[in-house]
């Protein structure tokens, strides 16, 4: 196996990262698909919404646990196991609540309290810090030996990367700590000094609204700590070494912007691509360039013009010249991105005939992306 072969066996997790449109869920569908075929016991996860990864794999539905798919392989070989499942940000939030709380009283208030209801399944970074949370999750279990992620388009890519961090900062911000203090004794002078803002927020938002988020927050506590804890470790799984960050993005500026953005954020942040997967590309046919090809488009002309034949051969290798100049166009556009991820592999992807939505046509993806 080669191409992107020995990032499957070396990595435990492959974080599928690009703009979106590019064919994320393809991709990390087809990474897991490859991973199956060389005999591990693989899962894809998607945090996108959409139906395209259950579509693709031939799938009505996708739960939040994962699901086996059953492989038929077109040679016949044996192979590992390939599974899948779609995020569901309020079951994931659901069971951690469950997890933490001190008692399962504690845990039904907060299930039942309209502000987490909102919150579980609505509020903006929710959805990704579940996304990393359900990948411990899978992580700790050990039951995979890859896990493919197929992340939401860049900037949530990015959310999902920092939602760890960020709900450790949150839950110790000095306003969340304000805010659950009434409900502790010992902090009497504190307690008024939040009932006191807590009044003041009260005629802005409505009375309803805080008593709500007052519950809500006093229901939390002494589960801090155990959510912060959490938070850490996640944050260290994602960016620990068997965790790699696979580039997906197609011959078009819009999206190598996007990619070139998203890799300096991720070298910020102490990480980088380790693999780039150029999709949709136009093939290359033989090695001549444009230019020779066209010189002999019109050495082929002249010739059957001089003897007065009319040939299709010239027809032809102006038609491949063209097909060359696109493909000649599409590595100016790709090559600041690849020497951006450099000394990553870059995996083409060309154009296929059709769609690809069924194991077939993902098996062939896969067998590019390890060719």
């Amino acid at each position: 196996m080669s191409g992107l072969g020995p990032l499957l066996q070396r990595g435990n997790m492959l974080v599928c990262c690009g703009s979106g449109g590019v064919g994320k869920t393809t991709i990390a569908a087809s990474l897991a698909v490859a991973g199956a075929r060389a005999g591990l016991r693989a899962c894809v996860v998607t945090i996108d919404p959409a139906r395209r990864l259950a579509d693709a794999l031939g799938l009505e539905t996708l739960p939040n646990v994962a699901h086996r798919v059953p492989l038929d392989l077109s040679d016949g070989l044996p192979s590992g196991e390939l599974w899948a499942l779609m995020l569901d940000p309020k079951s994931t939030f659901d069971a951690l609540v469950e997890r933490y709380a001190e008692s399962p009283d504690q845990a039904q208030r907060i299930l039942d309290n309209r502000l987490y209801r909102n919150i579980s399944g609505a509020l903006s970074g929710t959805q990704e810090y579940m996304a990393a949370e359900k990948l411990y999750e899978l992580a700790e279990e050990g039951r995979f030996d890859l896990l493919v992620v197929d992340t939401p388009p860049s900037r949530n890519a990015l959310d999902f990367l920092e939602a760890p961090a960020r709900l450790t900062r949150f839950l110790d911000n000095r306003l969340f700590r304000l805010v659950v203090a009434p409900a502790r004794s010992y902090l009497k002078a504190v307690s008024m000094a939040a009932q006191a803002f807590v009044r003041t927020v009260a005629k802005v938002v409505g009375a309803e609204v805080v008593d709500d988020a007052v519950a809500f927050f006093q229901a939390f506590e002494g589960m801090e700590e155990g959510f912060r804890d959490r938070a850490e470790r996640v944050d260290r799984l994602l960016g620990g070494d068997g965790t790699a960050f696979v580039l997906v993005a197609s011959a078009r500026k819009d999206t190598v912007a996007e990619a070139i953005y998203f890799t300096d954020r991720l070298v910020e942040m102490g990480k980088s691509p380790q693999a780039l997967v150029a999709n949709r590309l136009h093939p290359r046919f033989g090695r001549d360039g444009s230019e020779s090809l066209t010189d002999l488009a019109a050495s082929d002309r002249a010739r059957a013009d001089s003897l007065g034949e009319d040939t299709p051969l010239g027809a032809l290798y102006a038609n491949l010249a063209e097909f060359r100049q696109v493909a000649e166009r599409e590595d100016e556009v790709l090559a600041t991105l690849v020497e951006k991820v450099s000394p990553a592999p870059v995996c083409r992807v060309p154009y296929l005939e059709g769609d690809v939505s069924d194991l077939q046509s993902l098996e062939r993806v896969a067998q590019i992306l390890t060719a």
